[in-house]
């Protein structure tokens, strides 16, 4: 690390080849080329679901922790508006309907057995809320002119209404990761983890992507 690399930095330096893997695995790219039904773009959502409800219980159990306690916020909880999204793409019976997948059952398993750790709490919760926060809006973009929903449920979950500058937003969140209070064998872990949840997040994107076939449109 050099005098003047930051924390987050670090983080974004060691995850810069996993993040690009991840917004080009064949589904995304399939999906941002709007060759994707909707059906095949709500399996992505539902394997979101399944993620969010275990990471939104570890921050609600963390809330009060001195070190991931900042990271949980309010306006950043997906769960309500995943499950607008999941009943318009399924009707209202959607939770009869939907069903985690191999790899989001591996990824959900890691969270929920770093939950008790705020280092390995914080790594999924930058991975999956920056991702939201930045390339999430212009998979929103996309996904709204691909399948024209009649009200915002269907894109809810890249809505943020709670955030009006999201730009300032993520500023104030990269300066809560350099403001982290931990010694350098922490930090390396927290790196470290955050790599592995990228890896999480590509390996459910290339499940859903081996079922492509039956999600192209003409």
């Amino acid at each position: 690390m050099t005098a003047t690399e930051t924390f987050a930095d670090r983080l974004k330096k060691a995850t810069w080849n996993d993040h690009d893997a991840a917004e080009h695995t064949t589904y995304l790219d399939a999906l941002m080329g709007g060759r994707v039904s909707r059906e095949g773009y709500g399996e992505m959502v539902v394997q979101h679901y399944f993620a969010y409800v275990a990471l939104e219980e570890a921050g609600r159990a963390l809330a009060d922790d001195p070190i991931a306690g900042p990271f949980v916020s309010p306006e950043l909880e997906r769960i309500p508006s995943l499950e607008a999204d999941l009943e318009e793409l399924y009707g209202k019976d959607w939770r009869d309907k939907v069903a985690p997948s191999k790899s989001t059952l591996t990824y959900v398993a890691r969270i929920n057995q770093v939950a008790d750790w705020p280092g390995g709490f914080i790594a999924h919760h930058y991975t999956r809320y920056l991702g939201d926060l930045s390339g999430g809006q212009v998979i929103r973009k996309i996904v709204e002119r691909i399948y024209k929903f009649p009200t915002s449920a269907g894109v809810q979950f890249y809505t943020f209404p709670g955030i009006p500058d999201l730009k300032q937003f993520k500023i104030d969140y990269r300066e809560k990761l350099n403001a982290l209070e931990v010694d350098e064998v922490q930090a390396k872990r927290i790196i470290a983890e955050t790599v592995l949840a990228y890896q999480f997040n590509t390996e459910v994107l290339v499940e859903i992507g081996k079922r492509l076939p039956e999600y192209l449109v003409a």
